[in-house]
């Protein structure tokens, strides 16, 4: 993402360190086998915040992409835009903490991968730390969402790059290269899959040669279990999801090749319970939890959706795919992941869904194949992300309009829409914190003040 380089110069203040600096020139071209991930270090200001908010990981620190909130809003007038900042090309997310904005981005100039810190209220880059890493545009870099918890910020570069700071001070404490210690095939259009923080450690699935899934110690870098990739599955553009099935949790993981569950708690913890084979190519959206033993597995490129069983029975865990459907048939979703809302799902189906494609639609839990209610016609969304805070969805159009609903168990009403941009490709999740949403289109981050209270 182009940064601030480009139109915000540094005081006399910024302090610059080099830790794991390899004494070359500066500037000098570096290859991908170069790569000293976190090697550079800049800060511009201390955060003053007094804020609370917290929004800690792709789709918020429970993995259900809604906020609970008591604040009003006023519809009667535009959000209000307080700062925004250009980046480079992506569809990285932030994540929130505390008053802190941490985002993922991607500097051509200096062809370096770079994790920048702001102030929620102002805007003002706080610190950033970046590492030289030459690659090509492939629709954008950066895509994925770090996760931040009260004293660590992890984050996983476009290469499976994985670098975990303190989140104030900005102190690199390890990195992972998942390509070298793992053999991992980074996907096409580079990494998608967003960190997790459970119970102190990292769960990352770098799907590599030997080893599926990892759980690292947040503190040391220290591998505390690992899975091993028996099946030969591959990493894919969706994010592992923690969830609790038949009451044990388990963590959920869409890889190429089938979907996965693994122990997340006890003596087994790490190990393989269950997986089901499924054959798309290219999968974007990661699982959503229906009961204590169904999820909803959604793809694109024609994919559609379906249903997981888990099963216990007599100390042996299995699952099996007891429903599916294709995208004009039921359910679907190509990109974003839909949202689980009281007894409904709500998504955007693709473009070969018929004539609900592209726009905000939602399906009773009863049944996947009728739709519950829809948007107008002329509100469709292409791959935009969508977001439930208190009572209303926050839809984003791919091109850079905002819109607003009321949500009903059987209705669905516009309260407004805004033109926030015009932009391309709006496909960045959002991200919401004490009153400030933020969003994005390809090339811009912008943060409004939604909260009328």
């Amino acid at each position: 993402m182009v940064a601030f380089w480009h139109f915000y110069t540094p005081g006399k203040d910024i302090v610059i360190q080099n830790p794991g600096a390899d004494n070359r020139p500066e500037g000098m071209e570096r290859t991908i086998d170069d790569v000293v991930i976190g090697e550079f270090f800049m800060r511009f200001a201390e955060s003053t915040s007094t804020l609370t908010g917290q929004w800690t990981a792709f789709r918020g620190g429970d993995s259900r992409n809604i906020a609970q909130t008591n604040s009003r809003f006023d519809f009667s007038q535009d959000f209000q835009v307080v700062w925004r900042v250009e980046t480079g090309e992506g569809y990285a997310a932030p994540v929130i903490f505390n008053g802190m904005v941490y985002l993922l981005d991607y500097d051509e100039r200096l062809t370096s991968d770079m994790l920048r810190v702001f102030d929620l209220e102002t805007g003002q880059e706080l610190w950033r730390r970046w590492y030289r890493m030459p690659l090509r545009r492939n629709h954008g870099f950066s895509r994925t969402v770090p996760a931040v918890d009260e004293q660590f910020i992890v984050t996983i570069g476009p290469m499976g790059h994985v670098m975990v700071c303190n989140r104030i001070t900005g102190e690199l404490i390890w990195t992972l290269d998942m390509q070298k210690q793992f053999g991992t095939e980074i996907p096409h259009w580079y990494t998608g899959q967003c960190p997790r923080i459970v119970d102190n450690q990292v769960i990352l699935v770098p799907a590599g040669t030997e080893t599926l899934m990892i759980g690292v110690d947040i503190e040391t870098g220290e591998i505390v279990w690992q899975t091993p990739n028996t099946l030969g599955y591959r990493m894919s553009h969706s994010s592992v999801m923690p969830m609790t099935l038949r009451g044990k949790r388990t963590f959920v993981y869409m890889a190429l090749g089938g979907i996965v569950g693994v122990s997340g708690e006890g003596p087994d913890k790490g190990t393989l319970l269950w997986n089901v084979p499924w054959p798309p190519s290219v999968i974007a959206p990661s699982p959503v939890q229906l009961s204590s033993d169904r999820l909803l597995i959604t793809a694109g490129y024609g994919a559609g959706g379906g249903i997981i069983q888990v099963n216990y029975t007599n100390g042996r865990w299995s699952a099996e795919m007891v429903d599916r459907w294709r995208p004009n048939e039921g359910l679907a979703s190509e990109q974003q992941t839909p949202i689980l809302l009281d007894n409904m799902i709500i998504t955007i189906p693709p473009n070969d869904a018929g004539g609900i494609r592209r726009k905000v639609v939602a399906y009773s839990l009863d049944n996947f194949r009728r739709v519950l209610w829809e948007s107008e016609i002329d509100e469709r969304f292409g791959l935009g992300p969508y977001i439930v805070i208190g009572n209303y969805l926050f839809a984003f159009r791919d091109d850079g309009e905002l819109f607003t609903y009321r949500i009903e168990q059987r209705s669905l009403t516009l309260m407004r829409r805004q033109r926030i941009m015009r932009g391309r490709d709006a496909w960045g999740p959002m991200a919401y914190a004490d009153g400030f949403l933020i969003l994005g289109c390809d090339s811009t981050i912008y943060t409004l003040r939604i909260a009328a209270d």
